[in-house]
């Protein structure tokens, strides 16, 4: 763009000073002809730079799932190829889920002899409530037969004592006083017997046996739930649409649960387009701003976008002792720039950009509308160029 305004400006010059002859060429015309486009040209490009900042280093990133085996087994099925587009839910590999199923029937046989104690302890607390309910029945009764003995205990003694009644049935009287509070004290001790086998309940309510009866079935269904995961996770699915790259998993390959050994790399279609900007070229971007990319991908091809947000972080603002910030793409972002994150837009909101791809681009912000354009000219006579192939072999 600057090479065609110096041109243009050449021409006007031209006309002026040598085809029409309006202006004297003498030495003061000279010095103005030939410093007034440096200063122009100058400050042109300072107040560009503000008012629509451009940078050399636009990347597409795209989100990657390290892809590892929630399950430890031997792979049996790999259905995918390749750098071929996977949709969501689809196949990615098996693992052979034969001794998945084993242990899973091996967990629900255990089923009915789990149930079968849980049954037999809840039949035991209620055998033991209708045991203490039989045991203060008969508690009651004996008291009110004491009672009644005690009562004729003393009728007898005082017949006896009067000449009315024998001695016999006052001696017989006393020995059944005496058998009913025997009688009475046994049937205590067996009510207290059965109270203190049903006072060591829970807070539920339940004897312990039963307790540890039904925590045993649950212990044993939460087995049985985990089991039936770990078979489902036998079949790993896409987690989202995108494609596989470099497969290298194979059916006999062993899948070993472990987070640092993933099986294969899974690149989502779910991508975003940093640009990298100086920080006192970020002052007038704000999100919703228009924006362009030219990616080498793609010469003599504008793609407009909008802005998304502006990345406020950056690695060299974190201290040292808890980690760093995860890098955003490949390489670091250079020190002392921060990311504004672009998002296709308009026509171009479904063209398939290529994870890595890297270009130029440009923010138009809400100032300097009229020298908008001087930039979208360069950026578009810079794409032009990228139809070039500059190598020597």
């Amino acid at each position: 763009m600057e090479i065609i305004l110096l041109l243009i400006y050449s021409g006007i010059v031209w006309l002026i000073f040598f085809k029409f002859k309006w202006l004297p060429w003498n030495f003061i015309s000279q010095v103005i002809v030939i410093t007034l486009p440096i200063f122009a040209l100058t400050a042109l490009i300072l107040y560009l730079n503000v008012v629509a900042p451009s940078s050399s280093d636009v990347r597409v990133l795209n989100y990657v799932v390290q892809v590892t085996p929630r399950v430890t087994g031997r792979v049996i099925e790999v259905p995918i190829e390749p750098n071929r587009p996977i949709k969501k839910g689809q196949v990615l590999f098996r693992i052979d889920p034969e001794p998945f199923k084993q242990k899973l029937s091996e967990l629900e046989s255990k089923v009915p002899e789990f149930t079968a104690k849980l049954d037999t302890a809840e039949a035991y607390q209620r055998e033991l409530g209708d045991q203490l309910k039989s045991a203060r029945s008969t508690q009651s009764a004996l008291a009110a037969k004491l009672e009644l003995a005690i009562k004729r205990e003393g009728q007898t003694r005082d017949l006896s004592g009067t000449g009315a009644g024998t001695k016999f049935d006052y001696e017989q009287a006393q020995t059944d006083v005496k058998s009913m509070r025997a009688d009475l004290a046994q049937a205590a001790a067996n009510t207290s017997q059965v109270q203190q086998k049903l006072s060591a309940k829970t807070k539920q309510g339940e004897l312990s046996e039963v307790a540890q009866a039904r925590a045993a079935l649950e212990q044993l269904k939460a087995q049985i739930a985990y089991s039936r995961w770990e078979l489902d996770q036998t079949v790993f699915r896409a987690p989202a649409d995108g494609t596989v790259v470099n497969l290298q998993l194979r059916v006999g390959s062993y899948a070993a649960q472990i987070p640092l050994v993933p099986v294969m790399s899974y690149v989502e279609n779910e991508q975003m387009v940093l640009a990298m900007y100086t920080q006192n070229e970020l002052r007038n971007i704000k999100p919703g701003n228009d924006a362009e990319i030219a990616l080498k991908t793609f010469p003599n091809r504008i793609i407009k976008a909008t802005v998304d947000s502006i990345v406020w972080s950056s690695g060299t603002g974190q201290l040292p002792l808890s980690g760093t910030v995860p890098q955003t793409g490949t390489n670091p972002i250079p020190p002392g720039r921060f990311a504004v994150r672009l998002i296709p837009s308009g026509r171009d909101e479904k063209t398939f950009l290529p994870m890595g791809a890297q270009g130029v681009g440009a923010v138009y912000t809400e100032h300097g509308h009229m020298v908008h354009i001087i930039r979208k000219v360069i950026l578009r006579v810079g794409t032009k160029l990228d139809l070039l192939v500059l190598k020597l072999h």
